[in-house]
Order: structure tokens, then C-alpha cells, then sequence
């Protein structure tokens, strides 16, 4: 089933996204998570785009075997990082033979240790080229993409970020899923300037609860998501309780949802680790409260 279906403000959806398991026990892992996250009844998962080699490949294995074990609809992210318009062209006939349905289609990120994408020989530059070329093939696939509602790290301004949002669009994507936000009014005044952009697709909020007092460094430093000041002053009191840091990120979570949902969201996404725990606690008291 097409994703855009299932976004809907009247019964949003709740929906997963891991990664490809570099190990045999990642793999297990992983297994278990969705066996523990099925339970939820998600609208979909997602598999991110390995990094390289094997588990590159993964990423279409693994939508294939969940969405014929399991019965939930997966989503494959595809990136141009390196990868030529053939091997693309490979990868989405492989996906339709599979009978996957939904790509979310991404630039990537640049090389480790880089600070710039460059494409790769024969490849793609933008996002949007690899959404024309999608299209222009005819594939049935169901489109989204990544949004940013403070703004991509790479852009020169938000007003220049929302454009190249505007130019993804108009290629052919039926929705888009946020980078992650610890404050809400970032992404309700996102949506507010994307409608007024003549962006009208359904607008996922993406959702990561802290469970580590570690991570909030690293997504500053990496997607340039901000941390309210009383949030940041709170972590740093217990940053040497795990299990203190875990419940206050998941309580800070539950609130951003609670207020996303009141305000017609059209579905939540939650970036997992492929971890299970914090995100059951999350969409178990969403479900108890409706």
C-alpha cells in the first residue's frame, strides 16, 4: 500500500526507521525490535541506505523480507551517493520486483571526513534529479523525501532550504518526513512557510527521543537540530544517570507528540536506533491517551 494513503490528520499514522545491521547479532537485533514495535500497529518502517558494500544491498533485502515476513509496509530510502543513474536504475527495478511501493529519495551525505557532496560519475548532484529520473522511468513508486524545518546545514538561509524543497516537490513527491526537532514551534512555523510556498504534500514530523546524554552533541553538530535551553539545562543535571537521561528524553518526546497530534499532524515518524524501548514507551502512552 502506497504511504501517502496513510497520512491522514483524522487517524495519523505512527511509523519506524532503522538501519541496515552491520553484524550477525545487529541483524537479530533488528528482528526483535520489529517483532517488539509490531505490536503498534505502525503504518509503515523504513530502512535508511547503508553506507557502502554489503550493507548497502541490505537495504532493499531487508524492505523485502519485512514487508513479506512481518506484513508491514517498508520503505526503502535510496540516495545518489555514490551510485550512477545505472546502479540506480538496478536498485528501484529490484525494489519493483519486490513489490515495494514507497522510496524515499535522498541526496545523502557527503564521504566521511568531508565536508561536501560531490556526485558520483554518472550519477546525481541534488535530490531533486534523482526524483525527475524516478519519475521520468515511469516506476509506480509512492515518493517521499527529507525536510528541514530549521533549515538544512548545508543551505545559506531557511528561505533557501524551503526552495530547494519547493523544486523536490514540484519533481513528484507525494510527501516529505522532517529531520529531527526537539522543539515544536520549529516545525509548526516550517509548515506555515512551506503552505505559503505553495508546498502542500503531507509534512511528517520526525521524532528521536534522547536516551543517552551523548547524543545531544552529536545532533547539534550533525543535522543542526537545536535543544530548548531547559531541556539542555535538565540533561546536563542527570548526565550521569542513564536511566534518568532515558526517562526524561522520553517524556520530553511524549510531549512533543501530544501536542503534534493536537494539532493535526498527519502521521509521527520515530527515528529508532533500532531500538525499541524508548519508542514503545512513546506510542503506548499516545495510544492509552486516545
Amino acid at each position: 500500500m502506497k504511504i501517502r494513503t496513510r497520512l491522514n490528520p483524522s487517524k495519523p499514522c505512527f511509523s519506524f526507521e532503522f538501519f541496515p545491521p552491520k553484524t550477525p547479532e545487529g541483524e537479530q537485533n533488528l528482528w526483535s525490535t520489529l517483532e517488539d514495535l509490531r505490536e503498534l500497529e505502525p503504518g509503515f518502517v523504513s530502512v535508511t541506505d547503508g553506507a557502502g558494500g554489503s550493507t548497502r544491498t541490505k537495504t532493499v533485502e531487508l524492505v523485502t523480507q519485512i514487508k513479506e515476513r512481518t506484513g508491514i509496509e517498508a520503505m526503502a530510502h535510496l540516495t545518489c551517493a555514490g551510485r550512477s543513474k545505472d546502479e540506480l536504475a538496478v536498485v528501484l527495478d529490484t525494489l519493483a520486483k519486490g513489490r515495494i511501493e514507497n522510496v524515499l529519495a535522498l541526496r545523502g551525505d557527503p564521504p566521511k571526513g568531508s565536508t561536501t557532496f560531490q556526485a558520483a560519475e554518472g550519477g546525481f548532484r541534488y535530490a531533486s534529479d534523482l526524483i525527475e529520473f524516478i519519475v521520468a522511468r515511469g516506476a509506480p513508486f509512492c515518493l517521499g523525501s527529507a525536510c528541514y524545518p530549521e533549515g538544512h546545514i548545508e543551505t545559506a538561509s531557511r528561505d533557501a532550504d524551503l526552495q530547494n524543497l519547493k523544486t523536490k516537490v514540484d519533481a513528484g513527491l507525494d510527501f516529505v518526513i522532517t529531520q529531527l526537532f526537539f522543539d515544536n514551534a520549529f516545525y509548526f512555523d516550517f509548515v506555515e512557510r512551506a503552505r505559503r510556498a505553495g508546498i502542500n504534500v503531507p509534512i511528517v514530523p520526525g521524532i528521536m527521543p534522547i536516551t543517552n546524554y551523548e547524543q545531544v552533541d552529536r545532533f547539534v553538530r550533525l543535522c543542526g537540530a537545536t535543544v530548548p535551553m531547559r531541556l539542555q539545562l535538565a540533561l546536563e543535571k542527570i548526565k550521569g544517570e542513564p536511566d534518568a537521561v532515558t526517562q526524561l528524553g522520553v517524556a520530553h518526546a511524549t510531549v512533543q507528540c501530544m501536542e503534534l497530534l493536537s494539532r493535526g499532524v498527519p502521521g509521527i515518524h520515530f527515528y529508532t536506533l533500532n531500538r525499541s524501548p524508548a519508542t514503545r514507551l512513546i506510542v503506548s502512552a499516545l495510544r492509552g491517551r486516545s
